[in-house]
């Protein structure tokens, strides 16, 4: 296998992986907010802003693309070295954005259910929402410093 085709192979994952991690978490708000919206139409704000938290994640895959993109290494002339490094890059940011999403995306889903029941829990709930995108972030991150050297 080429060096170009393990590259875009690690940028297939961390494109796909992150998105599909975004939709999984996003779907868990959006179905928790049809459930408290029965019980609550006026929080429909609340609902939409903890619904949308997951959807981060894939947008870091997307930035982690154009990264690695603007560098100028997805050439024939990549090293199979680099081909390796984009590969690992992308399967970091893709693996950690798809457990990371999933995971936000259960905390959201029980910050609705809590704010659709009367409790005032929206601003502890981003709070504790913001723990599992740091660790998107520190993968986004690692990207970065992976793309700075090559």
């Amino acid at each position: 296998m080429s060096a170009i085709v393990i590259a875009y192979l690690g940028i297939a994952l961390m494109i796909g992986l992150s998105g599909v991690g975004s939709a999984i978490g996003v779907s868990m708000g959006g179905n928790a907010t049809v459930g408290a919206l029965k019980k609550n139409e006026e929080a429909f704000g609340s609902y939409m802003l903890l619904s949308a938290l997951p959807s981060t994640q894939g947008l870091y895959g997307f930035a982690g693309f154009f990264i690695i993109n603007a560098s100028g290494v997805l050439t024939d002339d990549i090293t199979m070295r680099q081909g390796i490094a984009v590969f690992a890059a992308g399967f970091a940011l893709g693996l950690v954005a798809l457990i990371s999403a999933m995971q936000q995306g259960r905390i959201c889903a029980n910050g609705i259910a809590g704010v659709g029941a009367g409790y005032d829990v929206f601003g502890k709930t981003m709070v504790l929402a913001v723990f599992p995108e740091l660790y998107a972030i520190v993968a986004f991150a690692a990207t970065f410093l992976i793309n700075a050297g090559l």
